[in-house]
């Protein structure tokens, strides 16, 4: 097969799934709201990652979106399908199906559930990589998945695999970018993947972000990045001291409800999740709404 390589670079919002009043998809309002995404200087959306809600997604939801947001963007901006399975097969069914629905990358995740050592880990991300002729990006995060991709074992599929082109780095640990860096070269593009570690990330080589604040506040994201990027310190500093108590809403248990809320009052969504998540109630939800009210008190202009 001949491989085809993205950009993994920039503002790549991690997209969350709308659902309607009855539960289903909202397939209307998430191609919508990609499209204001990539309005808003985003460079691609990552479909059905752990932002997304793909455990709770039925297969055919799954391939439902993955058409959706393809057929919507029409090539305006890569749509990559996040590839998370109990089983190697329904992984690499899923991903030949985001190839067949004009997607132009993959998110590959470890097994969900069952945490291999590295010979079965190594064996199924293999069988998803061999599968299509997609460029791939890789996502590590031991927090939530309990299977830490080392930057040996990294390096070591790079190696093997040549649509390999990416890696979404979400152990926490800033160090790991160095060392990426170190045995890969420019082989691999490193993004971040956790919102509040996104200035130090770049300082340390990062190209990209797979950002979740970006679904509500997608110009302060790029603008913040941008800034990063380019080295203009003290418009990168002043933005995230302003950014951060959203920023870190993306490292709670409750991510998905926390950054959907924050949709919601932005007017760019629902709160509306799928069980066994339910919206915020209580204390909870009213620290989350203080905390939003006083960041959007003091909003930049970008």
């Amino acid at each position: 097969m001949k491989q085809r390589r993205m950009v993994w670079r920039g503002v790549i919002p991690a997209i969350t799934t709308p659902f309607q009043s009855d539960g289903n998809v909202d397939l209307a309002l998430m191609s919508r709201h990609a499209h204001w995404l990539v309005d808003n200087g985003c460079t691609a959306v990552v479909a059905l990652g752990s932002l997304g809600e793909s455990p709770t997604l039925r297969f055919e939801e799954k391939v439902a979106v993955l058409r959706a947001l393809a057929g919507a963007l029409q090539g305006r901006a890569p749509v990559v399908a996040g590839i998370g399975s109990l089983s190697t097969a329904e992984a690499v069914e899923l991903a030949c199906r985001a190839e067949q629905c004009g997607c132009a990358g993959l998110m590959i995740l470890p097994p969900y559930v069952y945490v291999g050592d590295w010979r079965e880990t190594r064996a199924h991300v293999m069988a998803i990589l061999k599968a299509t002729s997609l460029s791939c990006m890789l996502y590590n995060n031991p927090i939530a998945y309990r299977t830490d991709f080392l930057p040996e074992q990294i390096a070591e599929l790079a190696e093997a695999a040549p649509n390999l082109q990416a890696v979404k780095e979400s152990s926490g640990d800033v160090r790991r970018i160095t060392a990426l860096r170190t045995l890969c070269k420019d082989r691999l593009d490193i993004l971040v993947g956790v919102d509040d570690l996104i200035v130090e990330g770049i300082r340390a080589g990062a190209v990209g972000w797979i950002a979740g604040l970006a679904n509500a506040l997608p110009k302060e994201s790029v603008a913040l990045f941008e800034a990063a990027m380019h080295g203009r310190d003290t418009q990168a500093d002043s933005l995230y001291q302003w950014f951060l108590p959203l920023l870190r809403m993306d490292t709670s248990s409750k991510f998905v409800q926390l950054i959907k809320l924050v949709q919601q009052e932005v007017a760019l969504g629902s709160e509306r999740v799928r069980p066994p998540r339910l919206p915020l109630v209580g204390a909870e939800r009213k620290a989350a709404l203080t905390t939003l009210k006083e960041a959007l008190a003091k909003r930049p202009q970008v």
